[in-house]
Formats: structure tokens, C-alpha cells, sequence
């Protein structure tokens, strides 16, 4: 058996579907100065989700920080790589907040409806079960940006 490799390419295959909505994990290294939840960093993540949103480098559905990662059902447009674009968006974040992350990022693509809003359903959920807050209403630091 080949061995696994160590990272994946995040090229998206030419038969997915431009609209195509992937649910996105990225994470913190534990060395990160400061976790996402920061008062003098989750305002500045949020605000950036939605200018990328707004200037058409990701269709963001949700976007959700936790302490050390973040949760994202995000669309990218198909000139575009998802590697790429969350890559310049974690360096700016880097250059700016001296955040540290890891060096890739978790990806699944959603294949239906169904299965958006459930996880939708799983990321809004995803404080509560780690016992951050008592109801996903009492979660502050979550945007949705498109329908």
C-alpha cells in the first residue's frame, strides 16, 4: 500500500459543480498567541469573512470561530482554488493579528441540502457541546453572510 501522503492538494476536480459548498475546519498551531474568541481578534476575523464574502473571493454561508479553530460552509468561485484563497486569507490574518496556524486546513465538500443544514445544524451546535455557552443563541462570534 502507498504511504499516506502528508498533505492534499485542495484542487477542486472539474466535475464539482461551481456552486459547490465545502464546509471548512481551519485551526490554530497551540503556540498561537491568542485564541479566535479574543475580543481584539474575532471582530477582525468576522469583518474579513464578510469583505471576502463581499468582494467575491468566498460565498460564506456560516462562519463560526472556536478558541483554537473555526468552523466555515464557504463557496469559492471556480477560477479559483479553495487552497489559495483561504491561504491569503490566513496570511493576512498572520501579518496582522500574529496568529499562528496550522499548516493546512480540513475540507468536505456537501453534496445536498440535507446535508448543508446539517452541518449547519453541527457547527452552530459546536460551542454548546464544548460547554462555551448554554444555547447557540449565546454564541457571539458567528456570521452568516449569504441565504
Amino acid at each position: 500500500m502507498p504511504p499516506f501522503p502528508g498533505r492534499t492538494s485542495h484542487k477542486t476536480p472539474a466535475w464539482v459543480d461551481n456552486a459547490a459548498t465545502y464546509h471548512i475546519r481551519i485551526s490554530l498551531q497551540r503556540s498561537s498567541p491568542l485564541p479566535l474568541t479574543d475580543v481584539r481578534v474575532a471582530p477582525a476575523l468576522l469583518g474579513s469573512a464578510r469583505f471576502y464574502h463581499a468582494e467575491l473571493r468566498w460565498n460564506c454561508r456560516l462562519f463560526l470561530l472556536m478558541p483554537d479553530h473555526l468552523h466555515a460552509l464557504l463557496a469559492f468561485p471556480h477560477d479559483k482554488t479553495p487552497g489559495a484563497v483561504i491561504r491569503k486569507w490566513k496570511a493576512y490574518h498572520t501579518r496582522t493579528l500574529g496568529l499562528s496556524w496550522q499548516g493546512n486546513f480540513f475540507d468536505h465538500r456537501i453534496r445536498n441540502l440535507d446535508e448543508l443544514d446539517e452541518k449547519a445544524a453541527y457547527i452552530r451546535l459546536n460551542p454548546v457541546r464544548k460547554l462555551l455557552c448554554r444555547s447557540e443563541e449565546d454564541w457571539p462570534w458567528w456570521i452568516t453572510c449569504a441565504d
